[in-house]
């Protein structure tokens, strides 16, 4: 399995999908009239449009957006995402593990930094446990981040050269 290298054991085994509850943002606009804003985002809506930004939830400049609604129902795994201080995103496949790990399940692209699984040491049972989860990975996040930054940089310079 590529990019799963490093999550448990417990993580893997799983052959049904569970189900878990979405952390939906209501006020967030769709892009049609049948269907979720997380489905249909508008023209130049981030990735990630349409599940809930925890402002409250930010460390050095790093705020937290649920997908899985960890406060509605615990768990031990779950998806979320990550808004930079520029406003670009990454996702985030968390699980509460003892076993420290941060790796890539997605390469960046050009509207997301990547989707990473990274593991909590804490039980996501709050928003104060979701911050200090945040601080754990905070230093992987920022060399992601800033390399994408990096790439992102060269490659409108190449773009903006005249020939």
């Amino acid at each position: 399995m590529l990019g799963f290298e490093g999550m448990t054991e417990k993580r893997k085994e799983h052959e049904l999908p569970i189900g878990r509850p979405l952390a939906l943002e209501p006020l967030a606009k769709s892009g049609s009239q049948t269907e979720p804003a997380f489905i249909a985002r508008p023209a130049g809506a981030p990735v990630y449009h349409g599940f809930e930004v925890l402002s409250d939830v930010a460390v050095g400049g790093f705020t937290l957006g649920k997908i899985t609604d960890f406060e509605i129902e615990t768990c031990a795994e779950g998806d979320a995402f990550v808004v930079a201080p520029d406003d670009s995103r990454a996702g985030l496949v968390w699980e509460v593990s003892d076993k420290s790990y941060f790796q890539e399940i997605l390469p960046p692209e050009a509207e997301r930094w990547g989707v990473w699984g990274v593991s909590f040491p804490n039980a996501m049972t709050s928003r104060e446990t979701a911050r200090q989860n945040l601080a754990c990975i905070l230093s992987e996040l920022k060399k992601r981040w800033e390399e994408w930054r990096r790439i992102q940089l060269e490659k409108r310079q190449v773009t903006q050269t005249p020939d």
